[in-house]
């Protein structure tokens, strides 16, 4: 009788079925030694890199918050935002409340309710539409 348990690689995470049960980690030999690799190389990386953080003289040095640092990061901030809205094109430009409030002026003149309209099936109510001279329902 076959076991049909299905492993997952250790390295590439695909489902494989296994040759060798409960030995076998990886689902071909090319996985196997790419993960050995990866082992290698994460093991001499870690070392010299705390080497070089044992060998370095690192002093505490604490970074202070002064005036002139407020005062530099304040102008490059109006300097970009500056640039940021002379060279941004007026119709990609973020809506304001005024624009939002004039937009809802145009629609309140262009729509208007009919007042004894009953609505249609799907409850949307009749609205005479004054530029195209059409009733819609909305």
């Amino acid at each position: 009788m076959k076991d049909t348990k299905l492993y997952t690689c250790a390295y590439c995470y695909k489902e494989f079925e296994p040759k060798r049960r409960r030995v076998q980690k990886y689902c071909s030999n090319t996985c196997r030694s790419k993960a050995h690799h990866a082992r290698k190389n994460l093991g001499t990386d870690l070392s010299t890199q705390t080497d070089k953080l044992a060998t370095s003289n690192t002093t505490n040095v604490k970074d202070k918050m002064t005036l002139a640092g407020i005062g530099n990061a304040t102008a490059g901030s109006l300097i970009a935002d500056t640039l940021k809205s002379y060279f941004t094109k007026n119709e990609n430009k973020p809506a304001t409340v005024k624009d939002l409030n004039m937009l809802i002026e145009t629609l309140q003149l262009r729509y208007h309710r009919i007042k004894n309209g009953t609505p249609d099936v799907m409850g949307k109510y009749p609205y005479f539409d004054m530029f195209t001279k059409e009733i819609v329902f909305m």
